[in-house]
């Protein structure tokens, strides 16, 4: 029976070791990751502003429904324009679906005309875990105190038909106005949908 029970107990260990995510209204996790373009972020250097994560993959229906129209570009540029960091983040590992390398990532932001802030590598899934990604499209926006007041879905419709997003509330575009102006999120957690992150 001891046998049995040693995989199991293995098991529970690993995932308790990987930490929970946190929960909106707790202190978001700082971190540093490279990007694209040969830099590298970290979440600490932004304090004070708005910051918006983006997980995403490139070859997830979901996620070109978003650039396909340029919706995921416009709200970026909307953002960005207003000071709000947009951090894109790719945490496929090599070698799975999704996976980018730097020089990859650099081409589909030239082609998609991203407005994001930067284009982060985390293929060995650090960050994603961190902050219990588990789709493509996932959202979390932080505030300027460096607290988590936002994770979930892009929008309210599920669909990879790009003709819905016209009839979508776009939840990172409402809460970012909300926050401006002072008031609590109407919608601070929703269910991420997409495709899952391959780590």
């Amino acid at each position: 029976m001891k046998y049995l029970l040693l995989p199991m107990v293995a098991l529970l260990a690993a995932v308790g070791s990987l930490g929970a995510a946190p929960a909106v209204g707790e202190e978001a996790p700082d971190f540093a990751l490279p990007t694209a373009d040969g830099g590298t972020e970290t979440l600490a250097s932004h304090r004070g502003k708005f910051v918006v994560l983006e997980w995403t993959s490139p070859a997830c229906p979901m996620v070109q429904r978003q650039y396909v129209g340029g919706h995921m570009q416009k709200l970026q540029a909307e953002e960005t324009g207003r000071g709000v960091v947009w951090l894109t983040i790719n945490s496929s590992a090599k070698g799975k679906e999704g996976h980018v390398t730097a020089a990859q990532a650099m081409e589909w932001i030239m082609e998609k005309q991203s407005a994001c802030t930067a284009f982060l590598l985390d293929a060995e899934g650090k960050v994603g875990r961190l902050y219990g990604a588990k789709a493509t499209p996932h959202l979390f926006i932080i505030g300027p105190a460096g607290k988590l007041i936002y994770s979930g879905a892009i929008d309210s419709i599920a669909s990879a038909d790009p003709a819905a997003l016209a009839k979508a509330t776009n939840y990172v575009r409402v809460g970012l106005q909300e926050a401006r102006a002072g008031k609590a999120l109407t919608h601070p957690t929703t269910r991420p949908y997409g495709c899952a992150v391959r780590y």
